[in-house]
């Protein structure tokens, strides 16, 4: 069996799917596996390194046309699936809501299909979870480029000249990427508040020192899966109104708010930034995917009126190195659970609950009901 790893095939995804500290992984499985040259640029990494740990280094074509199992950080556009050989696997972040072409295409040529996005939130797949393990870098650098835009420092400074008054930071939406948020901006030092629709995790919010914002919207909760349920328009409209008065106060605000495979709710909008004083910072960490504040852009920073509000793609590639080595360990662990070192084949056990889930396509048919 011939593991092959690409290359981000993004500019602004600096990510790589394997990682020299935990390559061993998959070298102890008896495996050989090969890379797409330079797959290691963004972190610093030389293919002569790779090399050295036994790896063999390759073109694209050649991964392509040769992996049994395929890992990639992105979906394969059309000519690239048709390079892939009939029973190969395809395992990475694919996009699946967005890429119904990719989908179709691993059906008709039989081409295996597994989404890391649709790992289940269950404690034995945590280890495999990329949604967390990269949201939770994300949260952290959305508050170390909100801090580089804001004209004052964080904590609070005493010194000789005069008292420095920390900065208020006011993080939307309590998942793992706004738990992280919260935790940085408060080992900068700024003072931090916090809303999320859910209220149990307001102890979560507290036991990081942070105030948890209590805004009465009615019923409210979460998925099976742990995520925040879709409001209601008036609940929207409710949540928008009281979280506005927070707004005002702030000098950084993170949104994070994104529902799994639906476009992003729109939270702030310009009559809430209009009200926020100049020299503050809004970063809209859904941006990607529809954006939480209005008028906000992918990869831009807008000024609205002394009002900064930045969009960043793929955040967790501005910690390139550690997002690779979280990232790697997920794909190392889904392929470590599956593979079956006698045949030298994955294990497709569909009575399995993360193979049901992860798996959209198997043997030539679509496997998830949500993409047939």
């Amino acid at each position: 069996m011939i593991i092959a790893a690409l290359k981000s095939n993004i500019s602004s995804d600096n990510r790589s799917p394997i990682h020299i500290e935990t390559i061993n992984t998959l070298l102890n499985l008896d495996i050989e596996i090969w890379f797409e040259e330079g797959i290691g640029d963004g972190i610093n990494v030389s293919d002569k390194v790779f090399a050295d740990t036994g790896l063999k280094k390759h073109t694209r074509d050649e991964c392509l046309e040769n992996g049994d199992l395929i890992i990639t950080n992105q979906a394969l556009i059309r000519d690239e699936v048709n390079q892939v050989k009939s029973n190969s696997t395809i395992l990475g972040m694919v996009n699946p809501f967005n890429n119904q072409e990719l989908i179709n295409l691993c059906s008709k040529s039989k081409i295996n299909l597994v989404s890391m996005e649709f790992i289940p939130r269950i404690t034995r797949a945590q280890k495999m979870d990329v949604l967390s393990s990269q949201a939770n870098l994300a949260g952290y650098v959305a508050v170390i480029e909100s801090a580089k835009h804001l004209s004052t420092a964080l904590p609070m400074m005493m010194t000789a000249a005069g008292t420095l008054k920390p900065a208020k930071v006011f993080v939307i939406g309590v998942g793992v990427a706004g738990l992280q948020a919260i935790a940085t901006a408060k080992r900068l030092g700024a003072r931090v508040e916090a809303f999320d629709t859910r209220d149990v995790v307001e102890e979560q919010v507290n036991s990081l020192g942070a105030k948890f914002v209590k805004i009465d919207l009615g019923e409210t909760g979460e998925t099976d899966q742990g995520y925040a349920k879709e409001l209601t328009e008036e609940q929207i409209n409710k949540q928008k109104e009281l979280q506005t008065k927070v707004c005002e106060r702030s000098d950084i605000v993170i949104t994070t708010a994104q529902l799994f495979g639906r476009p992003a709710p729109l939270l702030i909008d310009n009559k809430t930034i209009d009200l926020m004083k100049p020299g503050s910072v809004i970063f809209d960490m859904a941006v990607e995917t529809g954006g939480n504040v209005e008028g906000s852009e992918v990869d831009k920073v807008i000024d609205r009126n002394g009002i900064k509000i930045i969009g960043i793609s793929n955040l967790a590639s501005k910690v390139s190195s550690h997002a690779s080595l979280a990232l790697s360990n997920n794909y190392n662990n889904w392929i470590s659970d599956f593979y079956n070192k006698e045949s030298a084949t994955i294990n497709f056990d569909f009575e399995d609950e993360i193979i049901q889930s992860s798996v959209l396509v198997f043997d030539g048919k679509i496997t998830n009901e949500r993409f047939k």
